[in-house]
């Protein structure tokens, strides 16, 4: 065994079974620059032959520090740091820290900057399933598919760009509503992406549904029932793809997506194939909840008018002294929350995303703390792998689709 840092004989003990100690099976690392990996993951992998006994996740290579860090910021410059986690959910990020801000001080949000999240937020869906499609049939050994998706999310990309000038680090979602207003040219550019989806995702399914390679390693591999999703506190796609039709925009919903009417997909094998699905379809969900939010996208203001918390428009710095005072210090002392906690979730691409935040009365969270479905869906691993192929180890960790920044904090 190739040692990435120093294992003991007594956590090994812990770790793998009396078989591997006496070298009945091996061990063997599998990352943590393996590129199926997803990242700077270490599985460390029990081999019976070519069959996993035990499957170890082995996280912390990319930790950061970003809930300690965010504790030493103000509340509105904290913000930055959340598009940093899960980078394929940027703009979900900025959102349930905004929520759990929101809730905390009592900010209201505008109803068109709550169009206009949700929009967003369903773009971004679409955009990190393409990526997760893409590279999970590379794992695969499928590459047009890569090419094809991606494809698609540059014009997600060029949308945000087009709102923040950035592609994906946007912060553009704000407390009290978003960054600013979208140009012009915004409608006609996501009235072109949802006009195109529909008829691209069927492409992708044509080439992988019935594609008799693509079934072979997705069916019936890496399964797991909707008991044992309970009993690890999955969520997500995951939770879906075995049966179980829990999501929180219905359950608990949030930004007004009661509003909106759509379904949430489900598969009942559990297996690789079943999340597929679940996703595929979850893309056509998206579609359709932007569309209906683009025909409700009402005239108005984007932030709220509550001064206390929201810096004041940028037109009116230059002809008001107050409003340059009032910028100034809220941008370099912030403003001061309640000695209270308040805790936010929201459905991300990959499941339940929640951010517990606790004020002390100063202008700094006292507490930030994210919980991620990535660092909860891995630990699902030992289970879903035992007893396949080493080589269905690639598939089954592309089709729980981790971010490692999300389960690295």
């Amino acid at each position: 065994m190739t040692n990435i840092r120093e294992v003991t004989v007594d956590e090994l003990r812990h770790l793998v079974s009396d078989r591997a100690m006496t070298g009945e099976t091996m061990l063997l690392n599998m990352g943590p620059q393996h590129p199926s990996t997803h990242g700077v993951l270490r599985l460390l992998l029990e081999l019976d032959g070519e069959i996993v006994v035990n499957c170890i996740p082995d996280i912390g290579f990319l930790h950061t520090g970003v809930e300690k860090n965010m504790e030493a910021k103000t509340y509105q410059k904290a913000e930055v740091m959340t598009d940093r986690l899960d980078y394929m959910n940027s703009v979900g990020n900025n959102l349930v820290y905004c929520l759990a801000v929101e809730k905390l001080v009592g900010l209201d949000v505008p109803v068109r900057a709550q169009v206009l999240r949700v929009i967003l937020t369903e773009l971004q869906r679409i955009s990190s399933h393409l990526l997760w499609l893409g590279t999970s049939c590379l794992d695969l050994a499928a590459m047009s598919v890569f090419l094809y998706a991606m494809r698609e999310r540059e014009m997600i990309l060029g949308v945000m760009e087009m709102i923040s000038g950035q592609r994906m680090m946007t912060t553009y979602i704000r407390p009290g509503g978003v960054w600013r207003d979208v140009p012009s040219e915004f409608v006609p550019a996501v009235q072109e992406i949802v006009n195109v989806m529909p008829g691209r995702i069927a492409e992708y399914e044509s080439m992988l549904t019935k594609n008799m390679l693509f079934t072979e390693r997705t069916q019936g591999i890496g399964v797991i029932s909707a008991e044992d999703c309970a009993r690890y506190g999955l969520s997500g796609p995951v939770i879906r793809g075995a049966g179980v039709a829990f999501d929180l925009r219905k359950a608990r919903p949030y930004s007004g997506y009661e509003q909106y009417d759509f379904e949430v997909p489900t598969y009942d094998t559990g297996d690789i194939f079943g999340r597929y699905m679940v996703r595929m379809e979850e893309m056509r969900q998206s579609v359709r909840i932007v569309r209906q939010a683009l025909s409700r996208l009402p005239a108005g203001p984007v932030l709220s008018d509550n001064r206390k918390f929201v810096p004041p428009p940028r037109s009116e710095i230059g002809v008001s002294m107050e409003a340059l005072i009032h910028h100034f210090k809220l941008w370099t002392e912030g403003f001061n929350a309640p000695r209270e906690s308040v805790f936010a979730t929201t459905e991300s691409p990959r499941g339940i995303l929640g951010v517990f935040l606790e004020g002390d009365g100063g202008p700094k969270p006292y507490r930030v703390h994210y919980v991620t479905p990535s660092f909860v869906n891995l630990q699902s691993m030992p289970l879903l792998t035992r007893q396949h192929f080493v080589a269905d180890v690639v598939g089954i960790i592309g089709s729980i689709d981790i971010v490692l920044g999300d389960a690295d904090r």
